[in-house]
Parts: structure tokens; C-alpha cells; sequence
């Protein structure tokens, strides 16, 4: 059973939390659901690591708004995790359990209805920020990018159908894939994701790359402990490719170039 999770004062997450608790029944804190269930909390989602030792259930999927300073509107969805200093919640240089097949079989229910999210960019996010301690899989989804379209009711209640589309289905279980290099907004990984036959479990982006040793590099693998192949951006590593590289040949993860 899954835990849906948003932030009171959340205008994105709440929205979203508010339709799908439309379908549930409300039992103290928790709203049961056949699939999931759903719980709406008063301290930010980012700082949740303490939110499995209140609830206990077999993955985390978190409800959010998303920002950017570009103001591109975008429907995105990410793991989370700190490659350096924890600024953004969760703590340093640790990584989350990803949530891959989840994130696929939503990230490929959204594209599929993508006439219907025309103004949005539909993609992934690199991994960023908390929380980051948790012990079983979680997942953070999000609508961006302004307050305009987190306090959009109808967008919200849209998006909301494909997240309970997504979690009342059994997701298909792909090859997992740790994933090397690019943009914060890795449009060669989401296009694995959604066309491709692999899921996605921690991404580390270009500008994350430099924090990667061999320490943490034993952390991210043991955090994704499905994953058998190593996705990388072969033009997007930077000056830190044959680091890189060489951690890979030097672990259990088979090199895919993109």
C-alpha cells in the first residue's frame, strides 16, 4: 500500500489532495483508499523524513507545486536527494530510494494525454532536494509553475485523475537504469521514460557530478538496488566523464551511452 502525501499549505499538492480525497473515506488523519491511501500534513513535504515513522506503508508519492525561474510551465516528476549540502530539506550527499516504476507508468499516463497539458512541458527533474532518509521508495510529483496554475482547480483536478490512474494500477516492471550527466531538465532521459523500455532511479545531473566519489557513489547504488545499467549522457558529463565512466566499469551497472 502506497502514501500519497501533500502539504497543507501547499496550493498544487493540496488541490490535488483535496480531489482525490473526494473518493476516499476519512479515518482520523488518513483518507482510505482500495489502492492507496492519503494524508495531508502540516510541515513541508521537502523536510519529511520523519513522515515513516508516524506512517507506515510500502512507498511515498508526494503531491507538489513546482517552481522556476524561468517560468516555463511544466508538469513534472522526480526523486529526491542531495549531492552536496542539504539546502532544500533531507541531508547531504544522501539520495532517496527512487520510485521508478511508479514514475514511468505516470510519466507515460501524462504524455498520453498530453492535448490535454498543451501549454505544460512534460518531463523529469534531475534529483534534488528532501527528503532524502527514508527507507522505502518515494517519488515527488509536481505541477508548476506559478501560482496561476497551482490554485488552477481544473489542472489540478486533472492531474489528480492521472495520479489515481497511476497508483490503482499494478506498474509494469521495467529494467532500472541510474542515470549519469545532462540538464536539471534531462529531455534524453525523459525521452527514455516515456518512449523508452527503461525506468529511472536516481539522476544525477552535470552539475552534480562534481560531488560524486567513490563514497557517495556506493551510496547512490546501494540506494537503487534494482538497477543493473548506468544511462549516461555521453556528451553532457563534462570534465568529469572518465571519473564517471571509470566508477561505472568498476560496479555492477552496464554502460549504456545516449
Amino acid at each position: 500500500m502506497e502514501l500519497l502525501i501533500a502539504y497543507e499549505s501547499d496550493p498544487a499538492g493540496y488541490n490535488m489532495a483535496y480531489f482525490i480525497s473526494k473518493q476516499m473515506k476519512k479515518d482520523g488523519e488518513i483518507y482510505r483508499g482500495k489502492y492507496f491511501d492519503l494524508v495531508v500534513i502540516p510541515t513541508p513535504a521537502i523536510s519529511a523524513d520523519w513522515i515513516e515513522d508516524k506512517y507506515h506503508y510500502d512507498g511515498y508519492v508526494f503531491l507538489s507545486k513546482h517552481a522556476a525561474e524561468s517560468g516555463t510551465l511544466a508538469l513534472t516528476c522526480h526523486s529526491t536527494g542531495n549531492f552536496g549540502d542539504a539546502m532544500f530539506g533531507g541531508f547531504p550527499r544522501q539520495v532517496a530510494i527512487p520510485h521508478p516504476h511508479i514514475q514511468k507508468s505516470y510519466m507515460k499516463k501524462l504524455w498520453e494525454r498530453k492535448n490535454l497539458f498543451s501549454k505544460f512541458d512534460i518531463i523529469i527533474e534531475a534529483t534534488h532536494h528532501g527528503p532524502t532518509a527514508l527507507g522505502k521508495p518515494s517519488l515527488f510529483i509536481e505541477i508548476g509553475t506559478t501560482e496561476k496554475e497551482w490554485n488552477d482547480k481544473q489542472l489540478c483536478e486533472d492531474v489528480s485523475e492521472v495520479v489515481v490512474n497511476t497508483m490503482s494500477e499494478k506498474p509494469q516492471k521495467n529494467d532500472v537504469a541510474i542515470c549519469f550527466g545532462g540538464t536539471h531538465y534531462p529531455s534524453k532521459f525523459n525521452k527514455e521514460l516515456i518512449e523508452g523500455k527503461l525506468a529511472l532511479g536516481t539522476i544525477i545531473p552535470k552539475h552534480g557530478l562534481d560531488n560524486v566519489d567513490s563514497e557517495l557513489f556506493d551510496h547512490i547504488l546501494k540506494r537503487n538496488s534494482e538497477a543493473k545499467l548506468a544511462l549516461v549522457d555521453w556528451n553532457g558529463l563534462g570534465s568529469n566523464k572518465q571519473k564517471i565512466v571509470d566508477m561505472i566499469n568498476s560496479s555492477r551497472l552496464e554502460m549504456i551511452k545516449i
